[in-house]
């Protein structure tokens, strides 16, 4: 990796910290904590915003009919992302111990804590769930089938994409042949930036405590 590389990773990192601190200010804009993966609200904060939830009736109300009539369209999407969630999670769990790749886990892209919002009415709150869910489950799918890429194909593309995967970065140019004949051995096996063992700590943490509101 040359070094113009390794200085835009590096200030990548560096913004993605910057972006965690400013998502930490909003905690105390709003007056909720994280507690072991748990949100809590404050009691009059959490009724002050129960207060400007809309009724199901005014809700309804407001919906154009078009929306309204998109609603079972979108919710056929689920059939198929439930399928795609299955099979995928089947293969990474039979094929990426023979590949000796580590595991993506769920816990990792599932987010799915809108629901506990006291200013949404119980459709918005299904609503999010969905949202929450099909994100997720994208983000989920895309890291399987990135490290699955780094193992089978770790060849970058001729073209420039839009969105790149987490393992990009570490896939051989495209057209060097004298470098993958050599590397692409290596190049497969390079997991070794997965802190597993922080995830596995995390992953607990997750299941064992619930998003809500105090």
């Amino acid at each position: 990796m040359n070094n113009r590389l390794q200085e835009l990773l590096a200030k990548l990192k560096q913004l993605e910290e910057e972006l965690l601190i400013e998502l930490q200010k909003k905690e105390q804009e709003y007056f909720y904590e994280i507690h072991n993966k748990k949100v809590l609200f404050k009691r009059e904060v959490r009724e002050k915003n129960r207060r400007l939830a809309k009724t199901i009736r005014r809700y309804l109300g407001d919906a154009s009919l078009l929306n309204i009539l998109t609603v079972p369209i979108i919710w056929a999407c689920l059939v198929p992302a439930l399928f795609m969630d299955l099979v995928v999670s089947l293969f990474q769990l039979s094929c990426f111990p023979i590949y000796s790749i580590p595991r993506v886990r769920r816990s990792d892209y599932f987010i799915v804590d809108r629901q506990y919002l006291s200013y949404l009415n119980v459709i918005e709150k299904i609503n999010c769930c969905y949202c929450g869910y099909f994100n997720g489950l994208i983000g989920y799918v895309q890291e399987i089938a990135a490290r699955t890429e780094q193992y089978w194909c770790p060849i970058k593309h001729a073209q420039r994409g839009k969105v790149q995967h987490s393992r990009y970065e570490k896939f051989l140019d495209y057209g060097d042949a004298m470098g993958f004949r050599e590397r692409n051995s290596v190049i497969r096996r390079a997991f070794d930036d997965l802190d597993t063992t922080q995830s596995d700590k995390n992953d607990g943490e997750k299941h064992g405590a619930q998003p809500g509101e105090k």
